[in-house]
């Protein structure tokens, strides 16, 4: 059990380590291409934040641990909307643009829907086994690669676009970005390999299945880049990054991590069931429905503490 708690420790460490380093540089080398707060937000700071996800799940998948690695991306996804989007808008209230809330968040909606039809595939086409097949896999990408399109095609969008804003990260030479980011991955790879050994040993040890595991503490402490990077950007006066991230790390989880997992190998969602999944699209309608109150496209400290605390109302019910 000791042996467990350490590598799950020391794997998370290297996880954020990575996770941070990478984002550093790739965001650099984002900047020198001129994308705004916004694009690099909903790309390359959230795909950093959610390399944790991307390497948990796949090697996962690659050691037969699927609940572990569906847990982990639909409890992320939970974790990031009304725990990160909670928390940062009680440090300081979000301000969402009309762009974000008319395509951005319907995106991240119409996400959630998918995951919740492959979460009942066995009911839909009758064989009662739900599982994320390979072809179900392959469709996810596609759907990422759309998204990925009309993401880079909105930067020419003038309402979307910020470019003209002081940079969120200080201006870093090109090799040493291109090494934050090799030296990033590696760090994200090794970390990620160590931290489903110790997770599922935990799992193991107490009894509690993989499943459980990921969607409760896989699925908090590979969210924790895009909370710190979140919290940080509403603070430095950057708050569409911060949704950004948020909405671009959800995206990715669902499309390109679980997308490529199933790739891998199916993933059937055992014990994860429309409790879960419910509770993610609820989440992901709710951040979309505070954004209009009062047409003020501001979601205010009231507003993100009643997210956070459906946050512990869920792992209330998950536990209990």
């Amino acid at each position: 059990m000791i042996a467990q708690i350490f590598w799950l420790v020391l794997g998370l460490v290297l996880i954020l380590v990575g996770a941070n380093v990478l984002t550093d540089g790739a965001s650099a080398i984002a900047r020198r291409f001129g994308l705004s707060d916004l694009i690099v937000g909903l790309t390359v700071v959230a795909f950093g934040t959610s390399a944790p996800e991307l390497a948990i799940s796949v090697l996962a998948a690659l050691s037969g641990s699927a609940p572990l690695a569906i847990g982990n991306v639909v409890g992320s996804n939970i974790f990031n909307i009304l725990m990160i989007i909670g928390v940062t808008a009680v440090v300081s209230p979000i301000v969402i643009q009309r762009s974000v809330m008319t395509l951005e968040i319907p995106m991240l909606i119409l996400s959630s829907v998918v995951l919740l039809m492959l979460g009942n595939s066995g009911v839909i086409n009758g064989t009662g086994v739900n599982v994320v097949s390979r072809l179900s896999g392959l469709f996810l990408l596609l759907l990422f690669l759309l998204f990925m399109r009309y993401t880079f095609a909105s930067a020419k969008n003038p309402e979307v676009s910020d470019a003209t804003d002081e940079p969120a990260i200080k201006p870093m030479g090109i090799w040493r970005a291109i090494a934050y980011v090799i030296g990033g991955l590696a760090a994200l790879i090794w970390g990620g390999d160590r931290f489903v050994d110790g997770a599922s040993g935990i799992a193991s040890a107490l009894g509690v299945s993989e499943a459980v595991i990921g969607l409760t503490i896989v699925a908090a402490g590979t969210s924790l880049p895009e909370l710190a990077t979140s919290i940080v950007a509403a603070v430095k006066g950057k708050p569409a990054m911060a949704v950004g991230n948020v909405i671009g790390s959800n995206i990715f989880n669902t499309l390109m991590v679980l997308g490529a997992s199933a790739v891998i190998t199916p993933l059937p969602f055992g014990s994860i069931g429309n409790l879960d999944l419910l509770t993610l699209l609820a989440a992901s309608v709710a951040f979309w429905l505070f954004g209009w109150f009062f047409k003020t496209r501001t979601i205010t400290r009231v507003e993100g503490g009643l997210m956070a605390l459906g946050y512990v109302a869920y792992i209330l019910a998950l536990l209990l």
